[in-house]
């Protein structure tokens, strides 16, 4: 049916689409297509991490992805929210409204098989809607794998797209083309952010496969790269800080990185993470976990460095230990919480009863931790205040010049504002003069400019 409507349409010299095609620009014919004869793609990226999720039908997937079962599991997984796909995508809804209204205004691409390149989207919501027919442009004939990922990512990644990758799926796909051999700034380019941003997306990816297995039970039950969907804020500014702190304090900065790390399991926001600094769990938190959930004396022990026999050095701190041991606790209950089908009631209940404990004990020392800060806040700002008024007073310096040159000055005005700065001045005075018994030199100058004769 393609091959037949292609040359129909070549005869006709109809309507075409340009796409980058291995470098370059290339036209391809447009054709229409029954929405049900063409094939969603397994490996489109849009879907990439939430393919997982139902393992039974994941597997018919991989073994036989374009039978009936494979085909609607993907047609479900393309209607489905990325970060919770038990509800609808709200851009979804979205779509079929604009389909519903306007209809498809930009043609799809499919492969000569049949297979749906960029539109998979379109296509099931066309297919929601009743539409019988989806405008596409056919690729070449010598279309390769490679080639289908390419053209998706290309025309995904145009500004003009409405329905982004999810982060976790843009993670997902920009691995993907690092592993193939593409540089580190031809990908970033592509994806429209700066080098240092995709290597902070790689270092906030490789952190969330480690938390994955960290958090694997005994039942088989972890953690699914969905579940982190909505935390890119947090881990973006997470790793931003462990790595700014690990230049000058490494073990100061895995205590952040797994106080912060447990603290998104309990779905903190991002203001309260600011709190957890690398004392936080030492200073705010240990004394108030229940026994139950306060981590066993961890020890510090040696390890050997490959190549050099008889060379060893110490592993992670003690404190570092402790603090990991309760994230790796509470990485391992929500992952139970989250996996209802492969743990017992008891397991259950008892990773419930965890996460809650330890949001008690965590509420309680995040409180104490921003009381602080906004005690440390107040100590400085008398300093910064007076730092900003000789700005102030500099600034006046030169510009009491520039007026004078120009004659632009109001003497009266002048002389009513520094009346006004004496009052300001003889206030503090009294204030300092009432709290310091052995003044410095400073509050020295201010009682005695101040003084009244």
């Amino acid at each position: 049916m393609v091959e037949e409507r292609l040359k129909q349409a070549m005869s006709e010299d109809g309507a075409k689409i340009t796409v980058d095609w291995r470098g370059e620009p290339r036209h391809l014919y447009v054709i229409s297509m029954p929405v049900d004869t063409l094939y969603y793609n397994p490996d489109t990226h849009r879907i990439r991490a939430q393919k997982t999720l139902d393992p039974e039908r994941n597997r018919i997937l991989e073994e036989e992805p374009w039978g009936e079962r494979a085909q609607a599991y993907l047609h479900d997984l393309l209607r489905q929210k990325p970060s919770d796909p038990q509800q609808r995508d709200p851009d979804y809804t979205t779509l079929l409204e604009e389909l519903e209204d306007f209809g498809q205004k930009e043609p799809g691409i499919i492969s000569r098989d049949g297979i749906i390149v960029d539109g998979n989207t379109r296509c099931a919501a066309l297919r929601d809607l009743g539409v019988k027919d989806i405008r596409v442009g056919v690729l070449p004939q010598d279309t390769s794998r490679r080639d289908i990922n390419s053209v998706e990512l290309a025309l995904q990644l145009r500004k003009d797209k409405r329905r982004d990758y999810s982060y976790i799926n843009r993670l997902i796909a920009i691995e993907e083309e690092l592993a193939s051999g593409r540089r580190e700034e031809d990908v970033a380019r592509d994806f429209n952010i700066k080098v240092p941003t995709l290597r902070l997306d790689r270092r906030v990816y490789q952190m969330i496969n480690e938390a994955i297995e960290r958090s694997r039970t005994s039942s088989g039950a972890c953690l699914r790269l969905v579940d982190f969907e909505e935390q890119q804020e947090k881990l973006r500014e997470l790793q931003r800080d462990f790595a700014k702190k690990a230049t000058t304090d490494p073990e100061a900065a895995e205590q952040l990185k797994e106080s912060r790390l447990a603290m998104v399991v309990l779905n903190y926001p991002k203001t309260s993470l600011r709190l957890a600094e690398e004392d936080f769990h030492n200073r705010y938190l240990d004394e108030r976990l229940p026994p139950d959930l306060r981590p066993a004396i961890q020890e510090s022990s040696a390890v050997t460095i490959p190549g050099l026999p008889g060379v060893t050095v110490p592993d992670a701190t003690v404190a570092v230990k402790t603090t990991r041991a309760l994230t790796d606790r509470l990485l391992q209950a929500k992952a139970a919480s989250l996996s209802a089908n492969k743990v017992q009631p008891q397991a259950l209940d008892e990773a419930n009863r965890v996460i809650i404990s330890a949001r008690r004990a965590f509420d309680a020392a995040v409180k104490l931790a921003g009381q602080n800060a906004q005690l440390e806040k107040r100590k400085i700002a008398v300093q910064e205040r007076l730092s900003d008024a000789a700005d102030y007073v500099k600034q006046c310096a030169a510009e009491f010049a520039e007026a004078k040159a120009k004659r632009a000055l109001d003497e009266d005005a002048f002389d009513d504002a520094l009346l006004e700065l004496r009052d300001s001045l003889a206030r503090l005075a009294r204030l300092a003069g009432r709290t310091f018994t052995s003044p410095g030199d400073g509050i020295e100058w201010l009682l005695a400019a101040t003084r009244e004769e």
